[in-house]
């Protein structure tokens, strides 16, 4: 008899777990109020990618023949059953939550969410008016009739409104309004009025002009609705090899974005159900009951009306100690290696090193990759800047990244017409490695300066992820960066590497070493063990290499935020894991591997999690920290995170997500603001 295979979980459903992680921080009475509405933005905004990407996908999948199917190794039919059961039950909590926590907590605060039969008749007229003059010129709405497929765009809420022209006694007609909220704001905040608070939806001001919308029809009840579509553009990111090519022949007899997921009201009787799936031609798998409103990602732009004591306390961006008061960034880094640490410290010294490079005459090069890029970028324009006053600039964009591909193309652009060369995303891989070098002349010759980092050259989400960047000039490192960025450029296409891990190159194997590293110490006797923090752990041969080093003895603690495909502590294979995944303020986003290696202890950042895509599709890199303060620095994060008995949840093969308990007698360690303070007594 075979050996059944060791555990791994699934990967769709170890994400919605991690959803339900961010599901709890809005179900958490320790988090502020309005911060617990803007988790339910994050689960809403979630929620929309995972069925445009992941569940379009795997839908894909049906299409394929039985035999093309069985290759999978799961059944995607079982698969999909299981989503939409976890998702209903996340909706049910979402609702609940929202009805009965979280809207009788905003009126205790003076704020009412009012719909239009609850509106105060002092803002009857103002209604109206605001109507009449912003909302109507908006507004198309068309009666749905047999015979006609009306398109729904992707992600836009409609409301679907029931009319009779002859009083009840004629049979009722339904007409489609789409709500402009792409163009107007979600949230209309009403004049106070002692003390008061009123904020409407839009859909609810439209909801109580209807009668001026329609003046001769008599309305019935009104359905909200919404369609999202999916996101075929990225199939290659789902899956690999001769599947891909399958799938893509299927896609191409099919319209592009059909259907993933129809919401509607729960209060929509079943007869207009029918109707609805006949008129837009819905299938009854992509029907999810859901409530009066979509698109709460919506909630982060609702006001918050100065109630400061509502949100979180400022943890204001500290400088860096020593980058903040040097005159110059390239002195600073010449003298020693310096690591940041988003969003505790300042991403301004990443800008500043931009704006040196491109004002310092003795700067001849620069070489930057660029995945996702803010929508006002002080790094690009940076870029550009460097080019306009002589500089060799050589930007690397990457035109997959997923939903970011107009930004990036807009960025593009404009640095090409100011004499950047740009190079565009490379067939068959997308460029995820977070790496920039500057060419110095200086009187030993030319110098290369380099930064390295866990997350983008993005401004905004600096201030939202955390992440480090190493900012170096160890020419171990720094001519290794210059083998990436001439492979990019098509001038090494066999690069080698001897300290930089780079995917699909070194990676792989690198990380098998350091693992089979540990096993062999383990047997030995000698010290071993591993920290691995990461986004999503979900490599099924690496996941195997871990099983074989947790039966060998070695202890493995994982720091996981979303997907955990390993099954954590079962009994003979696993007994030595342990995962904890922390959602908090910040959206946790390092990957930290250490290895223990006999007390030699290996510390690597890294901009790839251990997902097939990454370690075999992408361009990734992991660099080794070298200096021993900052190691000693990353220790003592990484410290405070397994310690973390606030915001940790333990990770189980039951995708229980259970709170850490805080054991009698023991502090609160809270890792992402005890971090900030840790920072803050260093600086």
């Amino acid at each position: 008899m075979e050996a059944s295979a060791p555990p791994y979980i699934n990967r769709e459903t170890s994400w919605l777990a991690f959803n339900g992680r961010v599901l709890q921080e809005a179900m958490n009475p320790d988090v502020p109020l309005l911060e617990r509405l803007k988790f339910l933005a994050i689960f809403s905004s979630n929620l929309d990618e995972f069925f445009r990407v992941r569940v379009a996908s795997l839908r894909s999948l049906l299409r394929l023949k039985k035999k093309k199917i069985g290759r999978l190794g799961f059944d995607p039919v079982r698969l999909l059953e299981d989503i939409h059961r976890i998702v209903t039950e996340q909706q049910e909590q979402f609702g609940a939550v929202f009805r009965d926590e979280i809207l009788p907590a905003l009126e205790a605060e003076g704020i009412f969410l009012v719909d239009e039969t609850r509106v105060p008749a002092v803002h009857h007229a103002a209604l109206t008016d605001l109507f009449e003059t912003r909302i109507r010129p908006h507004l198309a709405p068309r009666f749905l009739e047999d015979g006609q497929e009306p398109f729904l765009e992707n992600r836009a809420l409609y409301l679907v409104v029931e009319c009779r022209a002859g009083g009840f006694i004629e049979p009722p007609r339904y007409a489609l309004v789409r709500v402009p909220a792409d163009v107007l704001p979600r949230f209309v905040t009403l004049p106070e009025v002692e003390g008061r608070h009123d904020v409407m939806f839009l859909d609810d001001v439209i909801r109580f002009n209807l009668p001026r919308l329609f003046p001769d029809q008599e309305i019935g009840p009104v359905y909200a609705v919404k369609l999202t579509r999916d996101a075929e553009l990225y199939i290659e990111d789902e899956f690999s090899g001769d599947l891909v090519e399958m799938i893509r022949k299927s896609l191409s007899k099919r319209q592009t974005g059909l259907p993933t997921r129809f919401l509607y009201d729960a209060r929509t009787p079943y007869a207009v159900v029918s109707l609805l799936k006949r008129w837009f031609n819905l299938a009854d798998e992509d029907l999810i009951v859901g409530g009066r409103y979509h698109n709460f990602s919506d909630f982060f732009s609702f006001p918050d009306f100065g109630k400061q004591h509502l949100l979180y306390a400022p943890l204001p961006p500290l400088p860096h100690p020593v980058l903040a008061a040097a005159p110059s960034v390239f002195a600073a880094m010449a003298m020693r290696d310096h690591l940041l640490h988003f969003p505790y410290q300042s991403f301004d010294e990443v800008v500043r090193f931009f704006r040196e490079a491109a004002r310092d005459e003795a700067v001849e090069a620069i070489w930057v990759s660029l995945y996702r890029v803010a929508d006002d970028s002080a790094v690009t324009r940076a870029l550009i800047e460097a080019a306009q006053r002589g500089k060799a600039v050589t930007a690397f964009v990457e035109i997959k990244a997923r939903f970011d591909e107009a930004s990036n193309l807009h960025w593009a652009e404009q640095m090409a017409e100011a004499g950047v060369c740009v190079l565009y995303s490379m067939p068959g891989l997308k460029v995820h490695a977070k790496i920039a070098l500057v060419r110095r002349r200086e009187a030993e010759g030319p110098r290369h300066y380099a930064y390295l980092g866990t997350g983008n050259f993005n401004e905004k989400t600096a201030r939202l992820y955390t992440d480090y960047g190493l900012l170096t000039t160890d020419p171990r490192l720094t001519r290794e960066v210059r083998t990436v960025f001439a492979y990019l450029e098509g001038t090494c296409p066999k690069p080698t590497f001897r300290h930089l891990l780079v995917a699909p190159f070194t990676l792989r194997r690198a990380l098998y070493d350091c693992i089979d590293r540990e096993i062999a110490h383990a047997r030995a006797g000698r010290t071993a063990g591993m920290i691995l923090k990461m986004n999503s752990l979900e490599d099924p041969d690496i996941i195997a290499r871990l099983y074989q080093a947790a039966q060998a003895g070695v202890p493995i603690q994982l720091i996981i935020r979303g997907i955990c495909c390993l099954a954590p502590g079962v009994p003979g294979l696993s007994e030595t894991v342990t995962a904890i995944s922390i959602v908090d303020r910040f959206l946790e986003h390092a990957r930290v591997f250490v290895f223990h290696n006999d007390g030699d202890e290996a510390y690597y950042l890294a901009s790839a999690d251990w997902m097939r895509r990454n370690l075999s599709h992408r361009i990734e890199v992991a660099y080794p920290v070298y200096d021993e303060v900052l190691r000693r620095r990353l220790r003592a994060h990484l410290d405070l995170q397994r310690c973390d008995n606030t915001r940790a949840r333990r990770l189980d093969a039951g995708l229980q997500n259970a709170y850490v308990e805080r054991r009698p007698g023991t502090s609160a360690v809270r890792a992402q603001v005890d971090t900030y303070h840790l920072l803050q007594k260093e600086g």
